[in-house]
């Protein structure tokens, strides 16, 4: 068990770095400089953090947070950030130029891979793997750009399933963490898609770096375990008042709430809003996705009122039962009864306390 812990600790990671080696092999292609291979020095982090996780937490995770999660998004988002910038000069050029030129080069590939199977030698190997090389830088920068974002949000949420289990969290929690991420990269994937393409936005390089913003700020929630891991309130915690008490009982709700209303479908909403108030720009697809959030960002704020609401009856039912355990001077006064009948009503009391309560199945029928 612990050889297997060590080994899905050891791929993950290996899995981060090659996809991240990936986006600065493409990010020197598109630039033709090979000085953004300088980019490859943010894996040395990554390659640091494997290390000492393997040494002193034997390749166990963290609680609350994923540092493996977090170094790879530092080692990736600056490519994506580069490829998206020079986009706005990119065009795709003719599909038919562009289909004739790949048709071409898929021949020579055929040929050389079979050259490579009849002879089996090292060089033919070396050079069909040029050719596949080449293919691939064919391939149109809208559509690399578009890969590479779709695999990195793959990579986070296949990655996050295979990191080995740390600290409190269990695997119904992770599978719970799972699938709200599935469903946070589909809104992010679409958010960038959707908006980066619209050709008002895409020749506003302000604009462009907000989005970019945006959708950095977004990813931030992806190294976080904190929505779905439940704390247990300790007895200090009921003494400072409602506030502690209710983000402690609550926090993974509230955790919940906070990341979708000021990470994601809030910030979302807001640059949907100024792209349709400021910039005019209104299609079918932008109004539909702004009244999602907008929704979204109500419910939450919905569901938080309901569970101050609980939590504060929950609370007043508390202090009342404590206050009729104690005794209540609303009823009549002793006085005029024999120390008997209280010792007998004292004893009847503590008789009914102790006694299991009857429950309404046990009850005989009328």
């Amino acid at each position: 068990m612990e050889g297997l812990v060590l080994f899905n600790a050891l791929v993950t990671r290996l899995l981060f770095l090659l996809h991240s080696l990936a986006g600065v092999w493409r990010v020197t292609v598109v630039m033709k400089e090979s000085r953004y291979w300088l980019l490859a020095v943010l894996n040395l982090l990554l390659v640091l953090e494997t290390a000492l996780t393997l040494k002193f937490k034997r390749g166990r995770g963290y609680k609350w947070f994923s540092p493996a999660i977090f170094l790879y998004l530092i080692s990736i988002v600056p490519s994506l950030w580069l490829l998206e910038m020079h986009r706005k000069t990119q065009d795709c050029g003719i599909q038919s130029e562009r289909m004739s030129q790949n048709t071409s080069r898929r021949d020579d590939f055929t040929q050389s891979l079979t050259f490579s199977e009849e002879t089996k030698g090292v060089e033919d190997i070396i050079e069909t793997a040029k050719v596949f090389v080449n293919n691939l830088s064919t391939v149109c920068e809208k559509y690399w750009t578009l890969g590479l974002h779709q695999t990195f949000l793959l990579m986070l949420i296949i990655g996050r399933w295979l990191l080995p289990i740390g600290g409190t969290i269990t695997r119904d929690q992770l599978s719970e963490l799972l699938l709200m991420f599935v469903g946070t990269a589909a809104d992010i994937l679409e958010f960038t898609s959707e908006t980066l393409d619209l050709e008002n936005v895409r020749n506003n390089t302000a604009l462009v770096c907000a989005i970019l913003v945006i959708w950095t700020w977004s990813m931030l929630q992806f190294p976080l375990d904190l929505a779905v891991q439940q704390v247990v309130c300790p007895s200090s915690v009921a003494a400072r008042g409602f506030p502690s008490l209710f983000f402690c009982q609550y926090s993974s709700d509230l955790w919940n709430i906070g990341i979708s209303v000021f990470i994601q479908d809030g910030p979302f909403l807001t640059l949907r809003l100024i792209l349709m108030t400021h910039f005019s720009v209104i299609n079918q697809m932008l109004v539909f996705f702004a009244v999602k959030n907008l929704l979204v960002v109500l419910l939450h704020l919905y569901r938080l009122v309901v569970l101050a609401s609980a939590f504060r009856a929950s609370r007043r039912r508390q202090s009342e039962g404590l206050k009729a355990e104690h005794g209540c001077p609303c009823g009549p006064p002793e006085s005029g009864r024999g120390p008997g009948e209280r010792a007998s009503r004292a004893g009847l009391a503590l008789s009914l306390r102790a006694s299991p309560a009857t429950s309404d199945a046990s009850q005989p029928a009328p």
